[in-house]
């Protein structure tokens, strides 16, 4: 097991400055949840910006509506000194192979915000061009929001390619033109980022929280209690321990709950997740570090997603979500949102 290192190098507005993209034009390629963010914040920031998206697409209408005038991936390569990828990961090696790579020109510099396809080589760059990073630890939304109200999201900023001398620079003036330098730049690898996130979503933030939702209400309904009271407890409540923890952490959370509460947590929590889970997240860990889970995620984008589109219309219909449709219904202030 790799050693943490001791330190992280954090930059801040005064390390960061603009002037790495002063004169540099900037191409957005696809105006979802990230690229709608960064592409705003930084024609906000002084930034020179263009916009690749189709335009009769929501996300181009999008785009269109916040006074960008979407082009063509390759007419927006063309006019760029940096090209950030802002596009799903398991279509960015196709649109980057059709599309990206045969207008690349020496000196450019690739931007992702994620690691993914970099990392595990779905996207292998010349050497002649700068690949770098800079992933928000926030929604586009929030790096949005944050931005208009004087603040920003922490960001992670990665190197992986420095043919110019000028990478580092060129990634830290991104960041800050985003707004991440008024909270903080943290620099890391696209390894860590990417294996981190991964393991995160699949673990603990995304797998291991709705699995344990499931199994919570399903015990609960099993045993005669009525499904409304079980979603409650097991999704409606959630949010209320999460934001005692994003706020202080573990010992906050602790201390803000009864006693009562607090001794379950600590003698009832490890007979949840037990040896035997911490073994599995180790398992899930390495099929992430080896390459596994990107080679079958890969190969389920390619076989037009059978597994993945049974497992989501399955969940999607779980008595959890039928209780939790109903019952959010009846909560108008938490602006309840029901996909189709």
């Amino acid at each position: 097991m790799a050693n943490a290192p001791s330190s992280l190098k954090i930059y801040y507005e005064n390390e960061a400055p603009l002037k790495g993209l002063q004169g540099k034009t900037v191409a957005v390629i696809g105006y979802g949840s990230q690229g709608h963010a960064h592409a705003q914040n930084l024609r906000d920031s002084g930034v020179k910006v263009v916009v690749a998206n189709r335009r009769d697409s929501a996300n181009g209408k999008l785009a269109i509506s916040h006074g960008f005038d979407p082009i063509s991936v390759p007419a927006a390569v063309q006019a760029a000194d940096l090209i950030i990828i802002g596009l799903p990961d398991e279509v960015q090696s196709e649109i980057y192979a059709k599309e990206i790579a045969p207008h690349l020109k020496a000196g450019k510099a690739l931007g992702a915000t994620h690691g993914f396809n970099i990392h595990f080589k779905q996207i292998v760059p010349p050497k002649d061009v700068d690949v770098i990073m800079i992933a928000p630890k926030g929604p586009g939304h929030l790096v949005r929001s944050e931005f208009v109200k004087g603040g920003g999201v922490p960001c992670l900023v990665a190197v992986h390619q420095d043919a110019t001398g000028h990478a580092l620079a060129t990634a830290l003036a991104w960041g800050n033109g985003i707004g991440g330098a008024r909270a903080g730049i943290i620099s890391t690898t696209f390894k860590d980022e990417c294996e981190t996130d991964l393991f995160g979503e699949q673990a603990v933030l995304c797998g291991g929280l709705s699995a344990l939702i499931k199994a919570g209400f399903e015990t609960l309904v099993k045993n005669g209690y009525p499904p409304e009271m079980a979603y409650f407890e097991c999704v409606h409540e959630v949010k209320l321990i999460v934001d005692l923890i994003y706020q202080g952490g573990l010992n906050y959370m602790r201390y803000s709950i009864s006693n009562t509460a607090e001794y379950g947590d600590l003698t009832r929590g490890p007979r949840i997740v037990t040896d035997q889970t911490k073994k599995e997240m180790q398992k899930i860990l390495d099929e992430i570090t080896s390459g596994k889970f990107a080679a079958e995620w890969m190969a389920e984008h390619k076989a037009g997603k059978p597994k993945f589109n049974a497992l989501y219309e399955a969940d999607k219909n779980h008595p959890v979500e039928v209780t939790g449709r109903k019952l959010r219904n009846m909560m108008k202030w938490i602006n309840a949102k029901n996909i189709e």
